[in-house]
């Protein structure tokens, strides 16, 4: 059975570059300003040969359990009751402080195994903050540079010395030895090559992100899914920072749930911490299949609620609405059929999304919200026969032509699908630059409705055949019907003289 290590130490001593170092790429947000990290991160670590599972925590730091400090200490000792042992980091420049020493104290009476590790070894004047660890009563330091990648292999001896190599190194028959898999779950493509693809298989992992503005419930609504206080959360905005993917079960079907930071209007994002949080919540919405826009409910479709939506839409997603805090509505009948109104007017561009009531505090909800997915999911894999896409464009030009462009026709020929996840057509016509926007629109929603394919983005391109007699430069060349002077033959097929003149 492999190991899992809590990666602990006080603030800024470089917990998230180490983990980062040891997944091999950057997974958490390190920057040089204390207490990035408030979430405890799980991951998968590759030191050398040794392979073992880590958590990366916050920083250690003495408050009263109301604060957000205090949260954050909790999440740090649920991650050291969950390991089986610990990696406890100190910075070796800057020397042993009292909360280093309180620190060691909480590990030693958790009984567990410690590495004790001295990173910043690199730094000049970092053998006197080295020899201070030896006071912490937790065995020798390992010097390591975890920014530059340093003592990597000491500390790999380190922990295999400290755990054993039973431990380190299950035998190769251990099923549990090959279940060390990769953090990202590969994406299960479809046969986009093929006229039908294969049937939609309800038992593939699914990967969802919950997304929002800031403070609108995205963390409180995974912790009721997971049914514990997985993330860290309370009354202040902005509390999640990294994008933490935590691992859920639903129906038997796996699913990972990615929490990100609250996406503010792009004109307030102005420190350089935040500016990194938005961008790994946008990298969380690329990764992800369907997408949960957590909307509040008292105060609803704000303009960043819209934009928020609008770049799902753009990005591809399959994209669900969660009206939050629903718990705190009073007449629910009369706000239903408003929200519901303001989704149809305010979201034309992704007709027939889902949207669905639900409240984090209670759990209300939460089994319907689970259901749309699934099913927006299988909307999003879904493949449609090229045969029955020309029977309908064939159909759908007979009730409606596409407009005369300049005075020309234009000539809707044939249509495929060509991709999903989502679902992409193309159509080949004769100018595809001159078909109108609101054609396209048009051919968007019948397919929406024809096909049974509603809240999900669509995309639709159009291409010319090959024309033989198109040059370079874009224009025709007509073919001559009289043959050129040079070529003049005779029926022999030597040339004929020319004719002398006078």
């Amino acid at each position: 059975m492999t190991i899992t290590l809590a990666i602990v130490g006080r603030p800024n001593v470089g917990k998230s570059t180490l983990f980062n170092r040891l997944a091999g790429r950057k997974l958490a947000l390190v920057d040089d300003t204390p207490g990035v990290t408030r979430d405890r991160r799980p991951g998968d670590a590759k030191l050398v040969d040794l392979r073992f599972r880590m958590i990366d925590t916050a920083g250690l730091e003495v408050a009263g359990p109301d604060t957000l400090e205090g949260r954050m200490r909790a999440q740090s000792e649920a991650a050291m009751d969950e390991a089986d042992g610990a990696l406890f980091l100190i910075d070796a420049k800057a020397g042993l402080t009292p909360a280093d020493e309180l620190l060691a104290d909480i590990l030693r009476k958790r009984g567990k195994p410690v590495v004790l590790v001295a990173n910043k070894a690199e730094s000049k004047g970092s053998e006197s903050g080295m020899y201070d660890a030896y006071r912490l009563g937790l065995g020798e330091p390992c010097p390591i540079s975890a920014e530059h990648g340093g003592g990597m292999l000491d500390l790999r001896d380190a922990i295999v010395e400290t755990f054993g190599e039973e431990r380190c190194f299950p035998p190769k028959n251990d099923p549990l030895a090959e279940a060390i898999t990769d953090v990202d779950i590969p994406i299960p493509q479809g046969a986009d090559d093929e006229d039908e693809g294969p049937e939609y298989d309800e038992s593939k992992p699914l990967r969802v992100a919950i997304v929002g503005r800031p403070n609108a419930g995205k963390s409180t609504l995974i912790n009721r899914f997971l049914g514990e206080e997985r993330l860290l959360t309370g009354p202040e905005a902005g509390i999640t920072r990294d994008s933490i993917a935590v691992d859920f079960e639903w129906q038997g079907r796996k699913i990972k749930l990615f929490d990100t930071a609250g996406l503010r209007r792009k004109a307030r994002v102005q420190e350089k911490l935040e500016k990194l949080s938005v961008a790994d919540a946008l990298r969380a919405i690329r990764f992800a299949e369907v997408v949960v826009i957590v909307f509040d409910s008292t105060i609803p479709f704000e303009k960043q609620d819209l934009q928020i939506a609008d770049l799902v839409v753009r990005e591809g997603r399959a994209p669900i609405i969660a009206f939050n805090k629903w718990d705190l509505i009073e007449n629910r009948q009369e706000k239903l059929a408003e929200l519901r109104e303001m989704t149809e007017r305010l979201l034309p561009q992704i007709r027939g999304i889902r949207a669905v009531t639900v409240a984090g505090q209670t759990g209300d909800g939460l089994d319907r919200l689970m259901e749309n997915i699934a099913m927006v999911h299988k909307t999003w894999n879904k493949r449609v026969s090229t045969a029955k896409l020309n029977r309908w464009l064939d159909h759908t030009q007979g009730h409606h032509p596409p407009p005369a462009v300049s005075g020309r026709r234009l000539k809707l020929k044939y249509m495929t699908q060509i991709k999903s996840r989502p679902p992409g057509f193309m159509i080949s016509c004769t100018r595809p630059e001159a078909v109108p926007e609101s054609y396209t629109r048009y051919l968007v929603n019948s397919l929406r409705k024809d096909f049974d394919l509603p809240g999900i983005p669509l995309r639709v391109v159009y291409r010319s055949g090959d024309n033989p007699y198109a040059s370079k430069d874009g224009k025709t060349k007509r073919p001559s019907l009289m043959p050129k002077k040079s070529a003049r033959r005779t029926v022999s097929g030597k040339l004929a003289p020319k004719k002398r003149s006078g």
